[in-house]
């Protein structure tokens, strides 16, 4: 089916067993259709890159997740191609498709031979895929993007941090999360066709009202009596679910019951809060930002290469724990990205605690006081001064690689966005040398031009 914005688009089944789809090697010229590479620059970066990249390896690997029946999917190297150029140009699903059909670079990069005027997939194809491949999928696409850089990943020494991944969620409050179980308990009842007392339709919107302001010391006690009467009404409809839903329809709705139930039973010192409906599995980390004192998301935590800059590791973390404790799982991720761990693991002080974990030495700076010979402290001071270039890069990550908030679903969506940010950043970076080494070596042949002009004018 093809995606056009101007023409509504049915609803796409893509539930059922896909088979794979094949490659189009179509040499055969074309009246109407351009042919890309007389077209484009040859030597642009993105498609020295494309040189690069091992695509058989995608096909070998992921050709697993399909099946030999069914209606033919679209080939995996468009996908994966989609999807690495959607991260490294910080696109949305929506616009990487648009903007596919206008790039005859994105279309070369993609293994297209002749320029397309169609939309290559439906933006929600996206969706599916990233869903068939799984994180193990995605890890595959993060180590191609390690083993493209060759022996500069394989340092002894390497940087580590961490930091958080923001989920696309509103700043929790209490009344927000009673305003949405009222909500949604109603929209359940409708579905069911299950009567209730009281839809509490224009009673809602009267206790919201009541919330504005609710810190002002003349509408404290207004706001809290609305509070409490909104949870008041939550536990009322869920009860009245319970009561009225048959048992078998209720299993259908149990695990959305216990976390009204879960929210509702919440206190301020509650351990394992649940902070969104549609994102449980979200928690909240207070990082000591002036601008910004908690984060609602999961933590990330990023390893580079101290010399050569390259991302080696990117994990995240399901539960909110010490950074030191995060260090095994990283490491272990490190080794099946490089092939081998590293030998000293700099960090800040808030991995301290640990001196080595699985033969790596693991350094961060130690309080003043401490009797070191002066070549010791040089040493480290080099070294925490080269840690902190790990900051600028989580900066890039955010800012230009869509990891600033992530808009994928559930703690898989959150491993996900993560692997691809770090894909897309070695893959820029990959592309940077390029474009550096292109033009080191036409100034050379410029600068030499010059030289045996002014030798022959002599």
């Amino acid at each position: 089916m093809i995606y056009h914005p101007e023409k509504p688009c049915k609803k796409i089944q893509n539930f059922g067993v896909k088979m794979k789809g094949k490659n189009k090697k179509d040499n055969q010229l074309n009246l109407f259709m351009p042919e890309l590479k007389k077209i484009i620059n040859p030597n642009h970066a993105l498609i020295k890159l494309e040189k690069k990249i091992p695509w058989d390896t995608f096909e070998k690997s992921f050709s697993k997740y399909y099946s030999k029946t069914g209606r033919p999917a679209k080939n995996i190297r468009l996908m994966v191609s989609i999807m690495i150029l959607k991260q490294m140009y910080n696109l949305s699903d929506e616009t990487v498709v648009k903007r596919w059909a206008e790039n005859p670079y994105y279309q070369y990069f993609s293994g297209e031979t002749l320029f397309q005027w169609e939309y290559p997939v439906h933006p929600t194809d996206l969706t599916y895929f990233r869903k068939r491949i799984g994180k193990k999928g995605v890890e595959k696409i993060l180590k191609v993007s390690v083993e493209i850089h060759g022996n500069l990943t394989k340092e002894k020494e390497v940087l580590v941090d961490t930091t958080v991944q923001e989920k696309n969620i509103t700043y929790p409050t209490d009344v927000k999360l009673y305003k949405k179980i009222i909500v949604r308990c109603v929209k359940i009842a409708r579905q069911e066709k299950t009567d209730l007392r009281q839809s509490y339709k224009f009673t809602l919107k009267k206790l919201i009202l009541a919330q504005r302001f609710g810190t002002h010391p003349r509408n404290r006690k207004k706001a809290k009596t609305a509070r409490r009467k909104l949870k008041t009404i939550s536990g009322r409809l869920i009860r009245e679910l319970k009561r009225n839903l048959s048992k078998d329809t209720l299993k259908n709705y149990s695990g959305e019951i216990e976390l009204f139930e879960k929210i509702l039973s919440q206190t301020r010192n509650s351990k394992k809060k649940i902070y969104s409906l549609h994102e449980p599995s979200v928690y909240c980390m207070s990082k000591g930002k002036a601008h910004k004192k908690y984060e609602f998301g999961s933590k990330a935590s990023v390893i580079m290469t101290k010399k050569s800059g390259i991302i080696v590791g990117a994990l995240n973390i399901p539960e909110n724990k010490y950074d030191g404790h995060t260090l095994p799982e990283a490491l272990e991720q490190l080794e099946r990205l490089v092939g081998r761990r590293p030998k000293v693991a700099i960090c800040d002080r808030g991995y301290r605690g640990k001196s080595k974990i699985d033969g790596v030495k693991i350094l961060s700076p130690k309080p003043p006081g401490k009797k070191t010979t002066e070549y010791e402290k040089r040493k480290a001071r080099n070294r925490f001064r080269r840690r902190a270039g790990i900051e600028p890069v989580i900066g890039h990550l955010k800012s230009d690689f869509r990891l600033a908030r992530n808009y994928l679903k559930g703690s898989i969506g959150d491993s996900i966005n993560l692997m691809l940010a770090a894909a897309a950043f070695n893959f820029k970076k990959y592309m940077r040398r390029l474009e550096e080494s292109l033009n080191y070596f036409l100034k050379n042949i410029l600068n030499n031009f010059r030289i045996n002009i002014v030798i022959f004018n002599k």
